[in-house]
C-alpha cells in the first residue's frame, strides 16, 4: 500500500527503485549522490524482492554490469555524479548502441573535473547533447522535488522499456539532499523473462527456446552502409520520442508578458520569483521543461509569439539557453542568468536579472 514519509532525494530513489519491481542495481559512491547507494544497503531488497544490490570496483564497471544486465532484460538502474557519469559515458553510448532499456540517475554537482560536492546544473550539456560518442540520445527527465525523484524511477524504466533506450534522470544536490514529504507508491513485482517478451518484444538474452531464431545484442557494424541503416532507425525511434514525450510545467503564463525558463531546483526558486515580478506590477510567467530531451520546442515557440522576452536561469554558465534560443528563432529578446561552482541564487538575484535583462533592457 501506498505510504507517506518523510525522505531524502537520494533515499527515495532507492526506495522507489526497490517499489518498482528493479532487478538490480549497480554503482559506485560519490558526492552527494552516496545516500542512493547507502539506502539500498542498508533496506536489504535482495531479501524481500530479489533485487540484487553490487558496489562495483569503478563506474566504469558499474555501467557495464547495466550493460550486462539490461541485455538479459531486467530492470536495472545504475546512480553517480558528474565526474563518475563521464567515466561511465563509453559504456551509456555501448547501452544506446545495442538498443537497451536501463536508468541512469546524476544527482550533479559543480565542475569541471573534481570541482566541489555543492550543486550545480552544468550537466546539461552532457545529458541532452549525447553525453558520449556517436549518434545518440538519453531520454532526460529532470525532478524539481523529491516527490519526483521517486515518481520518474517508475516513468524512467516505462520509457527505457516503450524505447529500448537509456534514460537519464538528471537532479542536483540540492534534490539530492534535501527532505520533503513523499508519497512512496505500491511495491511491484519484478517481471518474469516471459512478461518482459509479452510486453516489450523478445530481443533480450534469456536462452534460445525453439519457438524463436538466436538473439544477437552488439553495438558494432563494419559494414558502414549497415551502421548507416541503423543510425537511421536511431533518428526515427528519436523522432517518435520528441512527438510523443514532451513534458513540462507551466506557472502563470496564460497572461505573460515575460517569462522565466528553468528546470529542476533552479524551477522551484524561479516560483517565487514569478511571484516577486508579479508583485511589482510585471506579468511574468514560467515554464519547468521537465524533459530535457525531448525539449518543449514547440511550446517555447507559441510562447514566444506572444512573450516580451526570456530569461534562462539555470546554475551553469549557459546551456539550456541555446536550446531556447533556438526554439524562440529571433522572435524576441532571450537572456541567461546563472551560478557557478556550486553557488545557489535567490528568487530575488533572479527577478533581479529579470529585469535588468529582460523588461528595463536597453
Amino acid at each position: 500500500m501506498e505510504e507517506v514519509r518523510l525522505m531524502k532525494g537520494n533515499e527515495v530513489i532507492a526506495e522507489a527503485a526497490i517499489r518498482c519491481g528493479a532487478d538490480a542495481y549497480f554503482g559506485y559512491p560519490i558526492t552527494p549522490q552516496s545516500e542512493v547507494m547507502e539506502t539500498l544497503m542498508e533496506r536489504q531488497p535482495w531479501l524481500s524482492t530479489g533485487m540484487v544490490v553490487v558496489q562495483a570496483e569503478s563506474e566504469v564497471a558499474a555501467i557495464n554490469m547495466i550493460y550486462g544486465g539490461a541485455g538479459c532484460g531486467k530492470k536495472v538502474i545504475t546512480s553517480s555524479s558528474s565526474p563518475g557519469v563521464s567515466l561511465m559515458s563509453e559504456g551509456m553510448s555501448y547501452i544506446a548502441g545495442a538498443e537497451l532499456p536501463c536508468v541512469i540517475v546524476n544527482v550533479s554537482r559543480g565542475g569541471p573535473g573534481l570541482g566541489t560536492i555543492q550543486p550545480s546544473q552544468a550537466d546539461y550539456f552532457q545529458a541532452c547533447k549525447g553525453g558520449a560518442h556517436g549518434d545518440f540520445k538519453l531520454i532526460v527527465l529532470a525532478p524539481a522535488s523529491v516527490q519526483e525523484m521517486h515518481d520518474f524511477v517508475f516513468d524512467a524504466f516505462d520509457l527505457a522499456f516503450k524505447y529500448r533506450n537509456p534514460v537519464m534522470i538528471l537532479s542536483d544536490g540540492v534534490i539530492g539532499q534535501m527532505m520533503e514529504k513523499v508519497i512512496l507508491a505500491e511495491q511491484r513485482p519484478r517481471l518474469t523473462d516471459e512478461e518482459v517478451a509479452e510486453r516489450y518484444g523478445s530481443w533480450a538474452l534469456t536462452g534460445k527456446p525453439a519457438s524463436r531464431g538466436r538473439n544477437v545484442i552488439t553495438s558494432l557494424d563494419l559494414d558502414p552502409y549497415e551502421q548507416e541503416k541503423f543510425n537511421l532507425k536511431l533518428v526515427a525511434k528519436y523522432k517518435e520520442v520528441e512527438e510523443n514525450e514532451v513534458r513540462y510545467e507551466e506557472y502563470m503564463t496564460e497572461d505573460a508578458e515575460y517569462m522565466i525558463i528553468a528546470f529542476g531546483s533552479s524551477a522551484r526558486i524561479c516560483k517565487k520569483t514569478v511571484e516577486i515580478a508579479r508583485e511589482q506590477g510585471h506579468k511574468v510567467g514560467l515554464l519547468r521543461p521537465i524533459t530535457l530531451f525531448p525539449f518543449p520546442t514547440k511550446r517555447i515557440a507559441e510562447l514566444a509569439e506572444k512573450c516580451k522576452g526570456f530569461l534562462v536561469a539555470e546554475l551553469n554558465a549557459g546551456q539550456m539557453v541555446e536550446d531556447v534560443r533556438l526554439a524562440v528563432e529571433g522572435k524576441a529578446p532571450v537572456a541567461h542568468y546563472g551560478r557557478m561552482g556550486g553557488a545557489v541564487y535567490s528568487p530575488d538575484e533572479v527577478a533581479e536579472a529579470l529585469n535588468e535583462k529582460i523588461i528595463n533592457r536597453k
